[in-house]
């Protein structure tokens, strides 16, 4: 296997993967229908080089494009709106979500309501989706880190201004039509960067295979998406420009990504609710999240611990060795032990679990969960960790 190949999979939505697959933006946009799409990325990618790629790309392919920057590291519900009205100002056709977790969700939830005048809560996840819609713009999903794996689904979690709290919002109706995972993107991406977001690879892996019940494709990609993140992740990190591993880790990511349609658990429930309130980067609140939430669910994953151990290339299949290797792959990327060292303050725990006891990855966690429960995992992450 080399992951400096170009290859096209068709599973579960197209993906064209390999180093300078952007180059084929035209043609890829002509393939699912869409000659004036609208470029969705987040604040913080607004400036970087690859934006700038993409638009010329599109112009030299004799497309109109546009740009929306207002999406911001926890996408907001007020910033969908603004979204969905520079859809319409530009007459555009189609989107194009391209950066981080944030740019695809933002991206993927205008895709949600530029067509309908459906409110954009009515697509939260745990209601009845709406019918009666018209049809969905297409939707290209361009990653440009290793870690949310959310170019192959509609979903994404939107901050509620209102209430604080986040959501998951999608439509069944509503696939990515094309995914680009284009490892020369990532070479740029910083090292904390690359850390946090791979990290969140892992626990989307940890957590989706954990989830009960009996799924084995999910299962399977889980496991593989762990391995490939246990092994080129500190490599990524290490050596920024190696190609290898930031295609091993694109990869890693988009099955991690796939499996958690298994769904979620602790980790996510309370991420979410911290980044809405606190506006955390979500992977490096999931990585700091991560050792007190396997421990509070130990009792309930048993079974589970052997076939993730040998994932990550342990030869001793126990928990004590599975968590030991999980903190010290941790340190070794430089994740901070606490939530209060990245800006969490200490007296947040009652009030975020109860927030959290609500998001829908709480109803998949291994071991059921109480409001007590949870404060006492957010409790230890805000002050001992790991």
């Amino acid at each position: 296997m080399s992951f400096l190949d170009p290859q096209d999979w068709s599973f579960p939505v197209p993906i064209a993967y390999g180093p300078g697959r952007l180059a084929d933006i035209g043609a890829l946009c002509l393939s699912v229908g869409t000659k004036a799409p609208l470029i969705v990325t987040d604040k913080g990618s607004a400036d970087l080089p690859y934006i700038a790629e993409l638009q010329s790309l599109l112009q030299g392919a004799g497309m109109a494009s546009g740009l929306y920057t207002g999406i911001s590291p926890n996408p907001r519900d007020d910033e969908i709106a603004a979204g969905r009205a520079a859809y319409h100002a530009g007459d555009h056709d189609g989107i194009i979500a391209i950066g981080g977790g944030s740019g695809m969700d933002g991206g993927k939830a205008i895709a949600l309501v530029a067509h309908n005048a459906h409110d954009l809560w009515a697509f939260e996840y745990e209601q009845t989706p709406p019918t009666g819609h018209p049809p969905f713009p297409p939707l290209i999903t361009i990653p440009t880190t290793a870690g949310t794996g959310a170019e192959t689904e509609s979903t994404a979690m939107i901050t509620d201004t209102v209430r604080l709290m986040k959501w998951c919002i999608w439509h069944p109706d509503l696939k990515p039509s094309l995914a680009i995972l284009d490892p020369r993107i990532t070479v740029g991406l910083p090292a904390h960067l690359t850390a946090w977001t791979g990290v969140d690879a892992m626990v989307h892996a940890i957590e989706a295979y954990c989830v009960p019940g009996f799924h084995p494709l999910c299962d399977g990609m889980a496991l593989e998406g762990l391995r490939l993140v246990a092994k080129w992740l500190p490599v990524a990190v290490a050596e920024p420009d190696n190609l290898e591993a930031r295609g091993a880790m694109l990869a890693g990511s988009c099955l991690a990504g796939i499996a958690f349609l298994k769904g979620l658990g602790l980790v996510h429930a309370v991420s979410h609710m911290v980044g809405a309130e606190f506006d955390t980067q979500h992977g490096l609140t999931n990585a700091v999240l991560l050792p007190a939430a396997l421990d509070h669910n130990a009792p309930a994953i048993a079974d589970k611990i052997a076939p993730m151990a040998q994932a990550m290339g342990l030869t001793e299949p126990t928990y004590t060795a599975f968590h030991a290797k999980i903190c010290a792959l941790l340190d070794d990327v430089g994740i901070p032990k606490t939530l209060g060292e990245i800006g969490v303050p200490t007296d947040c725990a009652p009030r975020i679990a109860k927030k959290a006891i609500q998001d829908s990855a709480a109803g998949t966690n291994p071991r059921p969960l109480t409001v007590p429960d949870i404060q006492a995992v957010i409790e230890r992450a805000l002050t001992t960790g790991r």
